[in-house]
C-alpha cells in the first residue's frame, strides 16, 4: 500500500535545505535523557521536545533544574516557544511540560494512540472516573501524516509504533526526531516488551523511518553510553543506522529482530522511574490531583508489574 505520510515525509527531507532548523540539545544525566529546542531561525519560532522534569523517588520530590536550563536558552536566543512536543509517554523520566507550559507557553502535544496508554495504565494505576482516557489533558493529539509550522518550518508526524503503541516521531525540516524507537547504532533499539509494545511493529517503524533519504539527520531521545564509547551521542543520520545498527541494520529480517528482541527484553529490568514516570506522562505531565489533605500521592502498584 502506498505510505502517503511517509511519501511527504521523504520529499521534506529532500526539500530542507531551504530551511534547516536550528537544534540544540540538552543531556539529562540521571535518566540518559536527550531533550531538544528546535527553533526556525528567521522566525525564531520554537519547539521543545521530550523535556525532563527532575524527580528524586527516595524523598518524591520535584525540582527543576533540567527545564530551567532550557527556559534560560530559550531567553536568551530570544524564542517563542510554540508547541511542547512528547514522542511518547515516557517510562524512564517525568515530562516538564506543564511547568515549561507555565513559563514559557506552547501547546502540548502527543500521538493519538496516547487514549492506548491512558487506557491501559490507567486501571493498573486504578485512576478512577476523574482521569479521562481521552487524551484530553493533552493540548494537541497527532494522527500519523499530519503535518504543522515551526515558523516556517515544516513538520510531519509518523506513526511509529512497537516500544508503545503511541509512540511518534517528528520529522522538522531535515531532521527527525525518533523518542526512543531507536538508539545510536552502536546501542542498537528501544525494547518491545511494555503493555501494548510489540517488537514486529518496531522493526516495522525502523524500516519506515529508514527508507527516509540517507543524509536524513537522526535525533535520540536517549543515549547509555555502550562499551567501547567514552562519550555521549545522540546524532547520526540514516546511512549510518542502515549500515551499523546492532539491532537494525540493512540485511536483518524481520524475523530475526524479532526473536532477538523479544530475547533480549527478557533480560532487562524495568526501567527505575516506569512506576511514578508513566502515571505522570500519561496526564501530559500533570501530577494526579492533590487528596484532601492537599498533598499529591504517585501510587506503586505492588505485584502487579
Amino acid at each position: 500500500m502506498p505510505d502517503s505520510a511517509l511519501e511527504n515525509a521523504i520529499a521534506q527531507v529532500s526539500d530542507a535545505q531551504k530551511g534547516v532548523p536550528i537544534i540544540r540539545a540538552f543531556f539529562d544525566k540521571p535518566t540518559f535523557t536527550v531533550s531538544y529546542v528546535v527553533h526556525d531561525p528567521e522566525t525564531k519560532q520554537a519547539a521543545i521536545i521530550d523535556s525532563v522534569l527532575d524527580f528524586d523517588p527516595a524523598s518524591g520530590r520535584t525540582s527543576f533544574a533540567s527545564a530551567d536550563a532550557i527556559i534560560a536558552y530559550v531567553a536568551q536566543q530570544g524564542l517563542a516557544v510554540d508547541w511542547l512536543l512528547e514522542t511518547h509517554a515516557h517510562a524512564d523520566h517525568l515530562s516538564a511540560a506543564p511547568y515549561l507550559q507555565q513559563k514559557l507557553g506552547g501547546k502540548i502535544a502527543i500521538g493519538e494512540h496516547i487514549v492506548t496508554v491512558q487506557n491501559v495504565f490507567g486501571k493498573l494505576f486504578n485512576a478512577g472516573t476523574d482521569f479521562q482516557r481521552d487524551g484530553s489533558d493533552f493540548d494537541q493529539l497527532f494522527a500519523d501524516g499530519d503535518h504543522f509550522q515551526i515558523g516556517k518550518l515544516d513538520v510531519t508526524v509518523l506513526h511509529v509504533p512497537g516500544h508503545t503503541p503511541a509512540d511518534i516521531a517528528y520529522v522538522i525540516g531535515d531532521a527527525v526526531f525518533t523518542g526512543d524507537t531507536m538508539f545510536m547504532p552502536d546501542y542498537g533499539t528501544a525494547r518491545a516488551d511494555f503493555p501494548g509494545g510489540n517488537a514486529r511493529q518496531l522493526f516495522q517503524s525502523l524500516r519506515r523511518i529508514l527508507s527516509l533519504p540517507a543524509t536524513t539527520r537522526l535525533f535520540m531521545c536517549h543515549d547509555y553510553l555502550p562499551a567501547g564509547r567514552t562519550e555521549y551521542a545522540w546524532e547520526t543520520t540514516v546511512e549510518a543506522e542502515r549500515k551499523g545498527n546492532i539491532h537494525a541494520h540493512d540485511g536483518i529480517t524481520e524475523d530475526e529482530f524479532v526473536a532477538m528482541r523479544e530475547a533480549r527484553d527478557a533480560t532487562l529490568d524495568m526501567p527505575r522511574l516506569i512506576l511514578p514516570s508513566v502515571q505522570v506522562n500519561m496526564r501530559a505531565g500533570h501530577m494526579p490531583a492533590a487528596d484532601d489533605n492537599g498533598i499529591t500521592y504517585l501510587k506503586i502498584p505492588v505485584n502487579a508489574v
